[in-house]
């Protein structure tokens, strides 16, 4: 489960995983506000399952939840991606819950009850001393295990580095722009070759074939034909 509003393009990925959805909600109002992009979840998998398909460059992990505790989440955070900045909320009285998170590999804590402005200022903190924000800034767009760097024009789908034409590179940073969104054929046409012209259906399915053939080859599939609509990517371990 996660709540993903509009943000620019590009945009810093802040996850947010805590059970008090009035607490969530006011932190994601607070990242919206910085121009950054909230993603919530309610609970340690939901966390991870997050995580695996937004590729956050910041957590806000508190460190009671329902399901797993924190300091596993955290664990499995960090086995996954060693260098993810996590600020850990935690109770007043939990010292022993703190020590634990920060020998865990939490970047920093933070404990409850506490002000926004403090944990914004403690994430602007963490993203700057580790860099996280470079890449958003950079206009690197990730899903699932799919990176797409803007710049450097080099697209990877986990270790594997993947080569495409400017215009697979194109259609393929359109459809990233709108994950799990249904686009028409007359969409992909208007925005990747900024043109209507009749016939352009054909041109559209030809490469959606071919960025298909590179982007899900022995994979399991992103792209994905909705018939009669267009096309959608999403992350692999999205449920159809």
């Amino acid at each position: 489960m996660s709540d993903t509003p509009p943000a620019a393009p590009g945009a810093i990925r802040v996850l947010i995983v805590d059970d008090e959805p009035e607490l969530t909600e006011l932190l994601s109002v607070a990242v919206t506000a910085a121009g950054w992009r909230p993603y919530v979840a309610p609970n340690g998998y939901g966390a991870l399952r997050a995580a695996r398909r937004c590729g956050p460059h910041a957590v806000v992990l508190d460190g009671m939840l329902p399901d797993l505790d924190g300091i596993q989440v955290l664990r499995r955070l960090r086995y996954e991606n060693t260098r993810l900045p996590v600020l850990m909320l935690t109770a007043r009285d939990a010292v022993e819950h703190r020590l634990d998170g920060l020998s865990s590999g939490a970047d920093d804590y933070v404990t409850k009850p506490f002000s926004v402005e403090e944990v914004m200022l403690r994430l602007r903190g963490l993203l700057r001393r580790s860099g996280a924000g470079e890449d958003a800034e950079d206009g690197v767009r990730v899903l699932g295990d799919l990176v797409l760097g803007e710049r450097t024009r080099e697209v990877r789908r986990g270790d594997t580095a993947i080569s495409l034409t400017a215009k697979e590179f194109d259609l393929l940073r359109f459809l990233m722009s709108h994950p799990r969104q249904v686009l028409s054929k007359t969409q992909i046409l208007d925005h990747v070759w900024n043109s209507s012209f009749d016939g352009g259906g054909n041109l559209v399915e030809v490469y959606v074939y071919g960025l298909r053939a590179k982007i899900d080859k022995e994979r399991r599939p992103m792209i994905h034909t909705v018939r009669g609509a267009g096309y959608v990517i999403r992350p692999a371990d999205d449920e159809a």
